[in-house]
């Protein structure tokens, strides 16, 4: 927090210093005003001397001219130093979301979102509130000195009244920190609940839970509401406190100010500077009051962007490079769900992989793609001979490709999602999707690959998507593609010409790529020169598909059910 606060200010030091000492001229021409005015009545007013009047007037229109430009220049400065830190601070939430390493936040996608929008927004509202704060403290200490020069004890009243009275401010800015933050999260976990249901929508309307993803939402953004009304009555009490507060004030320096001239203490352009200063002094004194409740919005939100620019990846890579041996392989692993798991891959192989349980799926996964724990990981887990916690991140991806089940799409062309790396020819776009059976998608359409994709590809079939990502992981061509379940959505005889086809491209490569097939089709496991059976977490039996099926009872129901 303190880090992030001091970097903000370190990066945009040159625009903060400048906006800083031009609101600070603003506020002391505008502390000078009621000064300037009882200088007026005194020198020129009450005697009757016209030069003398002159000159006043020609001195306030400077001075009025210097207030005006200063504060558009102070302003431009300090708005300027705003916006870029909170583009920077988007940037880096951005850059942090998509970090290959990945991230544990414990953020939500819709969560993230919300920080690198919302919450770098009013993190980077502390520049503004830092510059403005400095400026209205040069306006105090200006006013304070214009009292002590005309009467010490009324200025040493201010001095000591106004610091007292930002003090007893503090109590409640606290509140609006809590309540601010408590806004901020909920709103990210509508934000993330609208994400999720918006892109499992179409399941939803085909299993009929619609009213009941609507009921979720419902309560998730009443609560938002709920967060959002607290921190209003907050901000609301906060600014009528200030205002009450910044009145009674004024009402006791014009008071005491009054009585003095009464008293023949002040004379009538003292007294019209007393009180000029007094009520000057209401709007820097609610000012610091606002600039505390920026400080505290600021602070809730820069909690949750720390949270995310700090959160350890999910991956931590290692600086080797890929040796010989088998392509992959593990011994006697061990990971979440996972027992002493024994399975080798080398180059040329088709290896299937049938799963009892789900998790079991997802934690071989896990360790394939590097995003395991290496401290949780049992076993040796190596690729090309290396242990994969050992591997370069670069070298792990450019060997390893795992597709997952619930790849995404984004918005654009069939051909920018397919482009793994530009200058990618289109002849092997075509080539990938027909062996992903997708080449209706070009065919069928008069734009060809330049069809354009929806976000989150929702003018395309579920089966549709399945097979463009299929397609693309094709077009990467990896050393070792991984695949989870890439029939799920289409029906047998277009998994049959899937199976056939990725098959016929996997052995096409040169040299010869591994491919692991995670799944429970039988057209890709009867494609495969093996299959490994993973019961309970342990390996189960291994052999080829046909041979499982007549021998194995658990594998002929599990594949033909």
């Amino acid at each position: 927090m303190r880090a992030l606060r001091g970097r903000t200010l370190r990066r945009n030091r040159r625009h903060v210093v400048l906006g800083v000492v031009m609101l600070s001229l603003h506020q002391v021409a505008e502390a000078l005003v009621p000064v300037a005015i009882g200088l007026t009545i005194d020198w020129a007013v009450v005697p009757g001397d016209v030069r003398a009047l002159a000159v006043c007037v020609t001195g306030m229109a400077v001075l009025f001219t210097v207030l005006a430009l200063a504060y558009r220049t102070g302003a431009r400065f300090s708005l300027r130093a705003t916006e870029n830190e909170a583009h920077l601070l988007r940037v880096e939430a951005a850059r942090r979301a998509l970090d290959p390493r990945g991230e544990r936040s414990g953020l939500r996608a819709g969560e993230v979102l919300s920080v690198a929008t919302s919450d770098a927004e009013q993190a980077a509202q502390y520049v503004r509130a830092w510059s403005a704060s400095i400026a209205l403290v040069v306006a105090v200490v200006v006013a304070t000195v214009a009292l002590l020069a005309v009467d010490v004890p009324l200025g040493l009243g201010v001095l000591v009244g106004v610091p007292l009275l930002m003090l007893l401010l503090r109590f409640p800015a606290a509140r609006i920190t809590r309540r601010s933050e408590a806004k901020q999260a909920t709103a990210a976990g509508a934000t993330a609940l609208a994400t999720d249901l918006v892109g499992g929508l179409r399941v939803l309307m085909g299993i009929g839970a619609r009213h009941n993803a609507a009921a979720r939402y419902r309560a998730a953004s009443t609560r938002a509401l709920e967060a959002s009304v607290g921190a209003a009555a907050s901000n609301g009490l906060y600014r009528g406190l200030v205002t009450a507060s910044s009145a009674l004030f004024l009402a006791c320096v014009a008071g005491v100010s009054g009585w003095m001239a009464l008293d023949g203490r002040l004379s009538v352009g003292e007294l019209v500077i007393v009180i000029g200063l007094a009520q000057f002094l209401a709007e820097p004194v609610q000012g610091l009051g606002m600039v505390g409740q920026m400080f505290a919005t600021a602070r809730a939100s820069a909690r949750r962007l720390v949270r995310l620019l700090n959160a350890p990846a999910a991956v931590t890579p290692g600086d080797r490079d890929c040796g010989g041996g088998p392509v992959v392989a593990l011994s006697g692993v061990g990971y979440r769900t996972l027992r002493d798991v024994d399975l080798e891959l080398a180059p040329g192989e088709l290896v299937g992989v049938l799963t009892a349980d789900p998790r079991d799926a997802e934690a071989l996964l896990e360790l394939l793609s590097g995003r395991a724990d290496p401290e949780r990981v049992h076993g040796a887990l190596t690729v090309g001979g290396v242990p994969v916690h050992e591997l370069g991140l670069d070298a792990l991806r450019g060997t390893v490709l795992v597709e997952e089940h619930g790849a995404a799409l984004f918005e654009g062309t069939l051909r920018s999602n397919l482009t793994v790396r530009a200058g990618t020819d289109e002849d092997r776009l075509l080539a990938a999707l027909r062996a992903a059976a997708a080449q209706d998608l070009v065919s069928g359409h008069p734009e060809g690959l330049d069809r354009p994709v929806a976000d989150r590809a929702a003018n395309l079939s579920g089966g549709q998507r399945q097979r463009v990502a299929l397609a693309r992981a094709l077009v990467a061509d990896p050393p070792v593609l991984v695949l989870h379940d890439p029939t799920t959505a289409v029906d047998a005889v277009t998994e049959e010409a899937i199976a056939r086809g990725v098959a016929a491209a996997r052995e096409e490569r040169t040299p010869a790529g591994a491919t692991l097939v995670v799944a429970n089709s039988p057209a890709l496991l009867a494609r495969a020169d093996r299959v490994v059976v993973l019961v309970g977490g342990r390996v189960h039996r291994t052999g080829t598909h046909a041979r499982l099926v007549e021998e194995d009872r658990y594998y002929g129901e599990a594949v033909l059910r």
